[in-house]
């Protein structure tokens, strides 16, 4: 019965994975959860927690005996690792659903094109703009109620990650699935600085957006590490939203049969991370 597939989810203990785990168990499959380290994993009860290292291959092999069909967060900037990993899950597997993203980067492509080479049946997902993406304000906003960056004219419909789930799980334990690429985004476009705006009404404190330069913008996330290309590359999406704003797809809905949740409803699930203690 498509209900109990036996499902492994690599990349469980991310806002994404553990989405994927909750929905899994929730539709009735059998459910085994990769974790680097299961004693900490911190995973829903019902879900079977194995000790993976992707950076390992053999470590990959002994999760996936039985394994009907597995969804793939791939953790690295490049490729390399994903042959070995898809060797592996198809010499035990019959489908993947991997997470790939709608810039489909470089190394995004190639994974894509490794699983189409790999005789798995295969779904594919491309996300927009996560919702989730929000919690990078949470800390300015429980100090100071206040949000600056550039482009706060950029214009995007935040993806809920229980939306993402959900079309995963259809994926993983149902039919007519194969072969699909699903662009993922949520019901409605909004401003970074309206999904402020919204982020106040819910916790019920004014929060304010604040425009600053990309300049600015750019050295602090490169004194926060982030690396010079990956920098450049999320101010020129945004940049790019300004202009031209993302427009929302009804995939979520189609796939499912539910609306995808809005931004607000996001909000509310998470309004504790931007309240002041």
């Amino acid at each position: 019965m498509a209900g109990r597939r036996r499902i492994l989810v690599i990349g469980a203990t991310g806002t994404i994975g553990r989405q994927v785990v909750a929905r899994s168990l929730e539709a009735g499959a059998e459910v085994r959860a990769a974790a680097r380290d299961p004693e900490t994993a911190g995973l829903p009860d019902g879900a079977e927690v194995v000790r993976v290292d992707l950076a390992d291959p053999n470590s990959l092999r002994a999760s996936l005996d039985g394994i009907e069909a597995v969804f793939l967060l791939w953790p690295f900037a490049t490729a390399e690792g994903m042959p070995a990993v898809l060797d592996a899950v198809a010499a035990r597997a019959r489908r993947v659903v991997y997470l790939s993203s709608a810039a489909v980067r470089d190394h995004e492509q190639r994974i894509e094109r490794m699983i189409e080479r790999s005789g798995l049946e295969r779904t594919f997902l491309r996300p927009h703009a996560f919702a989730a993406n929000a919690l990078r304000w949470a800390g300015r906003i429980r100090a100071e109620a206040v949000v600056r960056g550039p482009y706060g004219a950029a214009a995007m419909p935040p993806l809920h990650e229980r939306d993402l789930a959900a079309v995963a799980v259809r994926a993983l334990t149902g039919d007519g699935h194969d072969g699909a690429t699903y662009e993922l985004t949520g019901p409605e476009t909004l401003t970074q600085a309206e999904q402020v705006g919204v982020i106040g009404e819910v916790i019920g404190r004014p929060v304010r957006w604040e425009e600053t330069s990309p300049r600015a913008a750019r050295r602090r996330m490169l004194d926060l590490g982030w690396p010079p290309e990956a920098v450049d590359g999320v101010l020129r999406a945004q940049a790019g939203m300004v202009t031209e704003p993302a427009a929302a797809t009804a995939t979520v809905e189609e796939v499912t049969g539910a609306p995808a949740r809005t931004f607000r409803a996001w909000v509310t699930d998470h309004a504790d991370r931007f309240r002041a203690p």
